[in-house]
């Protein structure tokens, strides 16, 4: 606790009234997908240690806690609250600007939420900071800014199961005021894990696999909370007697703290009734702002659910600033995919993995904070006081990554084999499988720039499983959506690039090509896909890293073999078949593609610079006949294929969808190769001049002729804006990933005006229209969206990478 006045709020940062509701927010486009409205906000919590959101009304509703597993719901009990008194009258109010919905907690009452004339405060974000400023409700002038500990290249505390709500109230009257700020929390132990353990996969009305997920939500039985303290601070442990040995998913403590400090009394409540009318606690706060000093660690009855509450109150006089410090931990250690199948959480390197630690980590938050703040401004600084990035800019590229806390995060204890451990990010919440290729081509940018060692450990799990076969047969969903009867397909394919990395209620990292709505066995941008990423890892990460290369090497060739296997009239470049065979995948092309064969061009120059760089850099005595006769192969393929991508394509303005379906539709994605060779300082993929003639048809037909540049570029139109179809799904959907990388492109070939106007369209339908934190793969003209929590708009680093080099 310090007398500092509090650090500034980025003026770039995203805001919104407290409590301030939209009139049109987006809507879900089908109505199977996740659509949990607009009240989201920055989530707190380490990589893959589970994280919690609260929104810009102040209630606590997501709880990303067991990994790949969402859950969205206000917990009323888990509340912030503040008294107020001038010492001729008094205030009270828990933070929360929206009433509990199961009517609990009726004596408490909830803050003022803003309207369009009058605000009662703002919400911050700027990730992984945000801030809440309270105005026109106390007298005070009260702060409270929440992160965890995140920065950039930073492996250790990043993975800390933590938060800390940093308060800072300051005294503007003429008079003393006094203040109680007080942190509930109900014991959630036991919660977060599927009580389903072995849930049956089903189609879906969209044709994606999915399995019903069971929380045991209110499932209290057993738990107790116990006051602790030492000679810094006090604390309440929530935890919960009997827990099995090894310690199952779930399992272990929740904890909130806060230090000692001579200007403050520290009041707790140590079993309060969080389902109840709360008169327990408010009685005493509401009064005084204290609280009984009760403890009592009688475990929960059946049915029962049981609450906690700290209160700290302190008196301010006239102009004076005080800054007050919460912890809030949890430690829940494994995560457990189908039943058995168990990981250690990463920040279990550095405490203890007996699931006793909430108060050690809590602790450590409290001796820290100021150091992890301290951390994350230094690593934003640069990017903060760039001039020539606008604020709306700097805002989406920290907000962006959000994902990477809670998109279904896994971050698994370090083995010998991985030693920063295996780390995994869901496609979506909708398509719950991790890492998908396809996607993560543009959507890993931010974790290859801020944590390339993360970005490694995932390109080497794709290449652990190139080799790797499934043959159980399965149906395929896409033929489910059109009323077809459903081949039969083999899981995963020996030499075939994996779609994904599997998901969680199967096992991750180890059984891939979890999404069955394509058969990925047969898609053609894949393994293009693995050899780009390869390549762009070594180079990005300081080009010294040759054991990755090395270790990477034999799966790319055994699967550029693979995908030469579709060649099938010997042209050089891997024909689609007609059904949709790429990322794209129910827009059906046929073929040479300009995406996919583009992607085919760059992979083979790739894969003959690594060749050539494990030949002059030897790990391991490698077998330089055979990279040599590698390297010859792909020059040969690349020699015959290289002009058959121009003759086939090109049609003098830009680059035909395919070579068979006859379309004449711009599709926005169509130089994605090109892109990749020029980020990579690799021979052009197509002609400099026919490049920016491609990209400013795009430009015009794809984002200007489409509803005026209002949404962003959409995937495919014709030259003249209109559509080939008006019924198609993914050719009139704005991709908001595909337009970042999209906008990367144009800047790196100089059309830097062109790609922020762009991108800033995309960032403002996203961050005006309640889809912040929540970030979907694709928009319509219509207010809809489809795939939230998606993967692929992390490209916005890429924007930066470039814009940087």
């Amino acid at each position: 606790m310090t007398h500092q006045p509090p650090s500034v709020i980025p003026f770039c940062a995203w805001s919104r009234s407290i409590g301030l509701g939209w009139d049109n927010p987006y809507t879900v486009r089908y109505a199977s997908n996740i659509d949990d409205g607009p009240w989201h906000g920055m989530p707190l919590g380490g990589f893959g240690a589970g994280c919690i959101g609260r929104s810009s009304r102040g209630d606590f509703n997501l709880w990303h806690i067991d990994g790949g597993e969402h859950l969205f719901k206000n917990i009323p009990a888990c509340q912030f609250s503040v008294f107020e008194s001038d010492g001729s009258s008094s205030q009270a109010y828990a933070l929360s600007a929206e009433a509990p919905e199961d009517k609990s907690l009726k004596s408490w009452q909830w803050y003022p939420k803003s309207t369009d004339t009058i605000t009662t405060g703002t919400y911050h974000a700027l990730y992984p900071r945000s801030w809440f400023v309270y105005e026109n409700v106390f007298q005070s002038t009260l702060t409270c800014e929440q992160f965890s500990p995140v920065w950039a290249n930073n492996y250790q505390e990043s993975s800390y199961p933590v938060a800390i709500f940093l308060w800072t109230a300051k005294n503007p009257t003429d008079r003393p005021l006094t203040l109680s700020i007080m942190l509930s929390w109900e014991n959630m132990v036991g919660w977060f894990t599927n009580a389903l353990k072995s849930p049956e996969v089903k189609i879906r009305d969209d044709g994606s696999p999915v399995y019903e997920y069971q929380s045991k939500l209110g499932d209290s039985q057993y738990n107790f909370n116990q006051l602790i303290e030492n000679t810094d601070s006090v604390g309440i442990i929530l935890g919960r007697l009997g827990m099995t040995e090894p310690i199952d998913e779930g399992e272990g403590q929740w904890c909130i703290a806060t230090p000692k400090h001579p200007l403050v009394e520290i009041f707790y409540h140590a079993r309060t009734h969080p389902t109840g009318n709360g008169q327990d606690v408010w009685q005493s706060f509401a009064k005084d702002g204290s609280l009984p000093n009760y403890e009592d660690e009688t475990l929960a009855m059946e049915g029962e659910r049981v609450g906690t509450a700290l209160t700290v109150r302190f008196t301010l006089q006239p102009g004076e600033t005080l800054e007050i410090p919460f912890a809030l931990s949890w430690d829940l250690p494994i995560t457990e995919f189908t039943a058995g199948v168990r990981y250690y959480r990463r920040y279990t390197d550095f405490f203890d993995r007996n699931a006793n630690n909430a108060w050690k980590i809590a602790h450590t938050a409290l001796e820290e904070y100021q150091n992890w703040r301290s951390q994350i401004e230094t690593w934003q600084k640069p990017i903060l006081e760039d001039e020539n990035l606008p604020s709306w800019f700097k805002m989406a590229l920290f907000n962006e990554l959000y994902d990477l806390t809670s998109g279904g995060t896994l971050w698994s204890a370090a083995t010998q084999q991985d030693p920063f451990g295996q780390f995994a990010v869901l496609e979506c919440l909708d398509y719950r499988w991790y890492e998908s290729l396809d996607v993560r081509l543009y959507g890993s940018f931010g974790l290859l720039m801020l944590f390339p060692e993360l970005e490694k450990s995932v390109i080497r799990a794709f290449a652990r499983a190139i080799p790797a076969s499934d043959e159980k047969t399965r149906v395929i969903g896409y033929y489910h959506t059109i009323g077809a009867e459903s081949p039969m397909a083999a899981r995963k394919i020996a030499g075939a690039t994996p779609h994904d990395l599997g998901a969680p209620n199967e096992h991750v990292w180890e059984k891939t090509n979890y999404t069955s709505y394509q058969d990925c066995n047969l898609w053609k941008d894949l393994g293009s896909d693995f050899v780009l990423q390869v390549y762009r890892d070594f180079l990005l990460t300081g080009a010294n890293d040759l054991e990755f290369l090395a270790e990477c090497w034999d799966a790319i060739v055994q699967t550029l073999d693979y995908l030469k296997g579709f060649d099938l009239d010997g042209d050089g470049i891997p024909e689609n078949s007609g059904a949709p065979d790429q990322t794209f995948d129910d827009w059906r092309l046929r073929g040479v593609s300009a995406y996919c064969g583009g992607l085919w061009l760059a992979a083979l120059e790739a894969a003959i610079a690594i060749g050539k760089i494990l030949i002059e850099n030897p790990v391991e005595k490698p077998n330089i006949a055979s990279l040599k006769e590698n390297i010859k192969t792909y020059e040969t393929w690349l020699t015959k294929s290289a002009p058959v991508y121009q003759e086939k394509l090109w049609n003098g303005k830009y680059y035909r969808l395919d070579s068979e379906s006859g379309s004449d539709v711009v599709m926005a994605d169509q130089l994605c190769g090109q892109f990749y060779a020029s980020l990579l300082g690799l021979p052009d993929v197509v002609p400099t001049n026919r490049a920016k003639s491609a990209l400013k048809t795009v430009y015009q037909a794809c984002f200007l002729k489409f509803h005026n540049g209002e949404f962003g570029a959409a995937n495919g139109l014709r030259p003249d804006g209109s559509p080939e179809n008006p019924d198609a799904t993914h050719p009139l959907e704005v991709w908001t990933g595909i337009n970042f990388g999209l906008a990367a492109f144009l800047v790196q070939m100089g059309m830097k005006d062109e790609a922020f106007k762009m991108t800033e369209a995309v960032v403002k339908q996203i961050y005006e229209n309640g889809l912040q934190f929540r970030t979907p793969e694709a928009i319509t003209a219509v207010g809809t969206f489809r795939a939230c929590t998606y993967l692929r708009a992390m490209a916005i680093w890429a924007i930066y990478l470039v814009l940087k080099n």
